[in-house]
């Protein structure tokens, strides 16, 4: 212009530029809860897969017991005498050549459980046979496994007991 007042700048005033700051951080305060259920909803859903791989384990491992292909002393419950029996396998009694049942490929880590200088099998707790359901305590047998972790899942109930 050639005489009037001077043009207006091209950019964004600062209240523009406050409003469109306020809205991002706003619009992350929501999102942020939201990821992190994502996240707790994927541990948790890894939590329950491997209870139930190795449940399955246990529960192979006491079949095969009741079968005779394990062998198994007078006075035991059939179950293993260690998690790691699961993985590293144990004599089948009905092969001819000795040959070794497994039952898993590996013993899975608790998914809740931070602790890298702990083995996988040191991340679950063990219920033996002849403890309570109500105080799982470990023993001469891993009847069932539990986590360790303290808190409450997505659904309210603690960790330890699903």
């Amino acid at each position: 212009m050639a005489g009037g007042s001077p043009s207006r700048g091209q950019g964004f005033t600062l209240i523009e530029l406050v409003i469109t700051v306020a809205i991002v951080a706003l619009l992350a305060s929501v999102a942020l809860p939201v990821s992190e259920l994502a996240v707790q909803r994927t541990k948790e859903q890894e939590l329950r897969r491997t209870l139930r791989q190795i449940r399955e384990a246990i529960d192979a491992y006491k079949q095969a017991s009741d079968e005779g292909r394990i062998r198994k002393s007078v006075g035991d419950s059939g179950y293993p005498k260690k998690l790691e029996d699961l993985a590293e396998g144990v004599d089948d009694q009905k092969s001819a050549k000795k040959e070794k049942v497994y039952f898993l490929r590996r013993i899975p880590r608790d998914p809740l459980n931070a602790d890298p200088t702990l083995s996988a099998a040191a991340t679950w707790g063990k219920r033996s046979y002849a403890s309570p359901p109500d105080d799982p305590r470990d023993g001469d047998d891993v009847f069932d496994v539990f986590s360790l972790a303290p808190g409450k899942g997505i659904n309210g109930q603690p960790y330890r007991d699903w």
